[in-house]
């Protein structure tokens, strides 16, 4: 892929694009996103500019027009090919045309091409797409702009050379020769309880005092060195809602657009005992990005980790945390990869300490990111008998053969869940989403300010989780009205998760306007059910935005569906091609055209070519002072390794946690005392007489997680709760004497109860 960093600047070629506007519509859980582009020929000759920028990787693209002078042209879908050829055609008889298409190799790239601005013409691009909303860890629903593309690594050996491919022009982030603003309207059914954002925001203005409307907008000057990122709060939000979007009203009834479409967002709730009981089985395979890209900041400003370093911490937190009598290996790749194991092992202390000083060695030295190999050689290995396979995939997310990816995991899904992670601005949403949603996992994007620590120990959390298994939908509505699900069936769910389920609702009824749905599971061999009811009466006009997120639902099942048969089986292409003219929504066989006829005359001088640059992270003259780092290089390092770009004060919770055995207790150590800033003498001193030493150390590092690190929780709890077993199995009779003593030693007032003991 051409990768002109800096290369192209305002200098030597006058940019086309002059700035970008982006409108918001939020509806609840999902949103429409319009954006114009600004273009201006400032050139002597006719021009021709070519743009590729990121899209969510779920979004639908459902209406492009393009407006030259006083005259809109609104785009049609038609087959990519025929498409490009009335594109070509256009331009080589003289009149303006415009071509958007989706990337062949990633479904979150697309190309936008403007043709022939003749010399001193404006012309201005509007493009729309609707998304869903991902729900996060606090709950907040995040809606992403991505303004960041990064270079997307091409394996050796594959063609890159092709029509669908996109070729990138890119700039430093800082110097984006076009401007950025961003208005966003909320609406919801509950109350908006606020908005937040990793760029500066003008405040927040509600429409309504029930607070269910609200209007907000990005401060002016967006520097375009990171994605915009917009997370929204209501209240309620794990309430089941139904929406019901009545029909076109110049579509065919019985056709998608013809019929009413309903949207359910479902949050199963789970009860309380199942919950408190996690596994102790499972083979955790972790799988690590070592590209050179991790060498990279997590963000921008001085003080920032780098991701490898952040990476190598929450490998630390995660091998602390895992229960005795599960399996693990830990897998880095990048051009090659490497295990850290043959295959997996069982956890011990010494599994333990060995994978430990190996994650102490990893560095970013691996080349490009191939994820493809690494995944083959995973799968190619025989699942363990009673241990659940749960795969975490870290990456900065910079593949080029995302469908290839996404492929190979959903022909293996039956045999593993995935938790996928993304780090840094830029990371592929095709990706990260994509896999998890094929191997019935759950993503996280690690952005901005965000620490990775809380999101990793989350996604374990669900890991550790029983799975709900044996789902089943059932739609309850009056016999004239009949039901085709638009949504795959839904193969995972997870305490806190939302499902979000389209269906068309043909026919009528006379009578009864109620419908309900009933979705039934089992869980921890325990049989549940869920209900919501819903009107069938539609809500009022939302924009189509709920038909078009069934159609996208329904074009990437088929797409999914015609790679798998490798375009074998009839008719599919066809029918995602139909589907997509019908919808007016963006699929890898469709692309968006419009044609401007003009007066006819043929342009003067010779065409020439720009491709606008994207946002680029170039991130290596950051600073990386002042990061906490914790695994520095030991002494015996390997010479020629690079040493980590940070090396700085230990962190004592770090420190703590890494004295931590396998088995979740502590041993009485200089060490311990040091990160409890006693000596050895004032912490032996206190112990109670009948009381072991190692149950004695256990106990004080509780009572300092609980005393002084709070806030950190979410880092430490699995390996907290192991510690607290650990003392449950040595039957202590004098544990309330312990913790006072404890207490006393270090200042605290934490309560017994508190520590679970």
């Amino acid at each position: 892929m051409e990768n002109c960093c800096g290369l192209v600047t305002v200098k030597n070629e006058p940019v086309p694009l002059k700035s970008i506007a982006v409108e918001v519509s939020v509806q609840g859980h999902v949103a429409t996103v319009s954006s114009t582009l600004q273009y201006e020929n400032q050139e002597q000759s006719p021009l021709e500019a070519i743009f590729v920028f990121p899209l969510p990787g779920e979004a639908a693209v459902c209406r492009f027009s393009a407006k030259i002078g006083q005259t809109e042209v609104v785009a049609e879908v038609q087959e990519k090919q025929k498409a490009q050829e009335q594109y070509d055609d256009a331009l080589s008889s003289g009149q303006q045309a415009f071509l958007l298409e989706e990337s062949d190799e990633s479904p979150d790239v697309f190309k936008l091409s403007v043709g022939s601005l003749p010399p001193g013409e404006k012309a201005s691009v509007s493009l729309d797409y609707v998304t869903e909303l991902a729900v996060q860890a606090d709950d907040g629903l995040r809606l992403c702009l991505p303004a960041v593309l990064n270079p997307r690594y091409q394996p050796q050996g594959s063609d890159s050379g092709s029509a669908g491919s996109a070729q990138v022009s890119s700039v430093p982030a800082g110097s984006v020769p076009y401007s950025l603003s961003l208005s966003a309207h909320v609406s919801s059914p509950h109350p908006i309880s606020g908005v937040e954002s990793n760029c500066p925001l003008d405040p927040l203005n509600y429409l309504n005092t029930e607070k269910t409307q609200a209007t907000v907008s990005l401060a002016a000057g967006h520097q375009f060195d990171r994605d915009v990122e917009l997370l929204l709060y209501y209240q309620d939000t794990h309430q089941p809602t139904a929406i019901v979007e009545a029909a076109q009203a110049s579509a065919k009834p019985g056709s998608l657009m013809g019929d009413p479409v309903v949207m359910l967002s479902l949050y199963p709730e789970f009860p309380k005992d199942v919950m408190s009981s996690m596994t102790s089985h499972g083979e955790f395979l972790f799988v690590v990005d070592r590209s050179g890209s991790m060498e990279f900041p997590m963000h921008l400003g001085s003080g920032s980790q780098d991701r490898i370093g952040s990476a190598r911490e929450t490998l630390l937190l995660l091998l602390k945390s895992l229960p005795m009598g599960c399996y693990f290996n830990i897998i880095g790749f990048g051009s090659s990869y490497e295990s850290f194991f043959s295959k997996s092992v069982e956890y011990s202390q010494k599994t333990m300490d060995e994978a430990l000083q190996k994650v102490k060695e990893m560095r970013a030295d691996l080349g490009g990111t191939e994820i493809l190999q690494p995944l083959k050689h995973i799968y190619s290995q025989p699942c363990l008998p009673d241990q659940p396979r749960q795969l975490f995939l870290f990456t900065d997310g910079e593949v080029e053969n995302t469908k290839e990816v996404l492929d190979l995991v959903k022909t293996n899904a039956g045999s593993h869940r995935c938790f996928s992670f993304g780090i840094g601005e830029g990371a592929s949403t095709a990706l990260i989403s994509g896999v998890a949603k094929q191997a019935r996992g759950h993503a996280q994007f690690i952005t901005g300010q965000d620490r990775m620590q809380p999101k990793v120990m989350q996604s374990l959390r669900f890991a550790l989780q029983p799975a709900v298994v044996d789902i089943s939908v059932k739609w309850n509505v009056p016999k004239e009205v009949s039901v085709t699900p638009l949504s795959p069936p839904i193969r995972v769910l997870f305490q806190g998760q939302r499902a979000l389920l389209y269906a068309q609702l043909t026919g009528k009824s006379s009578g009864d306007t109620e419908g309900s749905v009933t979705v039934k599971y089992s869980l921890a061999k325990q049989p549940v059910e869920n209900q919501l009811s819903f009107s069938l009466k539609p809500t009022e006009d939302t924009g189509m935005t709920v038909h078009r997120l069934g159609a996208r639902t329904l074009i990437q099942s088929l797409e999914v569906e015609e790679r798998e048969q490798d375009g074998e089986k009839e008719g599919v292409k066809e029918k995602v091609i139909e589907l997509s003219v019908q919808s007016g929504v963006s699929s890898a066989f469709t692309a968006f055209i419009a044609v401007h006829k003009g007066d006819g005359q043929a342009l003067q001088g010779q065409l020439l070519h720009r491709h606008v640059p994207t946002p680029m992270l170039n991130l290596r003259g950051c600073s990386l002072t002042g990061a906490r780092e914790v695994l520095e290089c030991d002494e015996d390092c390997d010479e020629d390794s690079p040493a980590p770009t940070t090396k700085s004060v230990r962190d004592p919770l770090l420190q703590l946690i890494s004295l931590q055995k396998a088995s979740g207790s502590w041993v009485l150590e200089a060490a311990l005392a040091e990160v409890l800033e006693k000596t050895e003498e004032e912490v032996s001193k206190p112990k109670p007489e009948q009381v072991d030493q190692e149950v004695w150390a256990t106990v004080l590092a509780l009572v300092w997680l609980y005393g002084f690190k709070m806030e950190a929780q979410e880092d430490w709890q699995f390996l907290a709760m192991k510690a607290v077993s650990w003392i449950q199995a040595q039957k202590v009779a004098s544990v309330s004497e312990c913790v006072q003593a404890g207490n006393t030693l270090l200042g605290c007032q934490v309560q017994k109860d508190t520590l679970g003991l």
